[in-house]
């Protein structure tokens, strides 16, 4: 299978709820280092798998409507723990949602044939040491 990755970034504050997470239920800031991983198992016409410009395009703009936001005061994640684990996955449903809107291209639509896009990973490092991932099929445009 073929890959492309692309990075970028995004700062948040928030705080958890739950004695696990310690000194963390206070409020706190995070910079995420997030990687975009997108795979399908044949490249398209032009010989790639995505176009890395609009990849990147793509995850900026996801990016830019949580960075420098206070993620408790944002309604979507009233009542969560916007862990890093949380947050990968919701990068990644933004980005899905995009990619079958037609935001990666024609070519990139995943389809029944096996064309397309058919996986991707979303990975947020929170450091050096320390990261985490969501990552699934692409679902199949009706």
């Amino acid at each position: 299978m073929y890959a492309i990755n692309v990075r970028d970034h995004f700062m948040i504050a928030h705080s958890f709820q739950g004695a696990v997470f310690g000194p963390a239920q206070r409020m706190h800031g995070a910079t995420y280092v997030v990687d975009l991983e997108l795979r399908r198992e044949a490249l398209d016409s032009d010989g790639i798998v995505v176009d890395i410009g609009l990849a990147t395009q793509v995850l900026r703009e996801t990016l830019a409507v949580l960075n420098f936001q206070n993620l408790d005061e944002m309604p979507a994640f009233k009542g969560r723990n916007t862990t890093t684990e949380f947050l990968a996955r919701v990068v990644f449903d933004h980005v899905a949602a995009r990619i079958a809107n037609g935001a990666m291209g024609a070519q990139a639509l995943p389809s029944d044939s096996g064309g397309g896009l058919q996986h991707m990973k979303v990975t947020l490092h929170e450091s050096h040491v320390a990261w985490a991932s969501y990552e699934g099929a692409l679902p199949v445009r009706p």
